[in-house]
């Protein structure tokens, strides 16, 4: 990816970025970076107090985010990733508070889109990825349409959606309790 070095200078400078992931276009940011977690949360009008959703390439860029996880939860693991399943799993105590929102746990998820595994690769980095929408809105699904819902105020990434057509689940890692499917 040529563009890798622009978005990189644009993450260090707490910019956010629009790209492809499993059903539509993705919010994102570098998740220790409070000025651009802030950032985005004002473009897509979103309260902090949710929480949002890391994702990443593999597992080890998730780890810091992670309390110590179980045999039985790493096997869970093992058995859903990759793929479009988002796990609540608690928080490291040095988790910021701006990614967990109220609550004890972190929202991560291994990616099996290829460009978004490769962009998370290439970057070195877990990113921060909620839907690219206005809270209540569609998300954007197509390049243009995330050009003209965020014009300036999002670096967009070229690339193409997955096949699916819901967004990810969302499974509490400990009971199974799914929240989203």
């Amino acid at each position: 990816m040529a563009l890798i070095p622009r978005i990189v200078a644009h993450l260090r400078q707490g910019g956010v970025i629009a790209y492809a992931t499993e059903s539509c276009f993705g919010l994102g940011c570098d998740p220790h970076n409070f000025r651009a977690v802030k950032r985005l949360l004002a473009i897509k009008i979103r309260p902090q107090k949710k929480g949002l959703i890391l994702v990443a390439s593999d597992l080890k860029l998730l780890t810091p985010y992670l309390a110590t996880l179980s045999p039985a939860e790493l096997s869970k693991l093992d058995q859903l990733w990759p793929g479009p399943t988002t796990l609540l799993a608690p928080a490291h105590p040095s988790t910021p508070h701006w990614l967990t929102g109220r609550h004890q746990t972190i929202a991560v998820r291994v990616t099996a889109h290829n460009d978004t595994a490769r962009l998370s690769h290439a970057l070195k980095m877990a990113l921060v990825s909620t839907s690219a929408n206005r809270s209540g809105k569609k998300p954007c699904r197509r390049f243009q349409q995330c050009l003209h819902a965020f014009g300036n105020k999002v670096m967009v990434i070229p690339g193409r959606i997955g096949k699916r057509k819901r967004p990810s689940t969302i499974m509490d890692l400990k009971s199974g309790k799914i929240y989203r499917s």
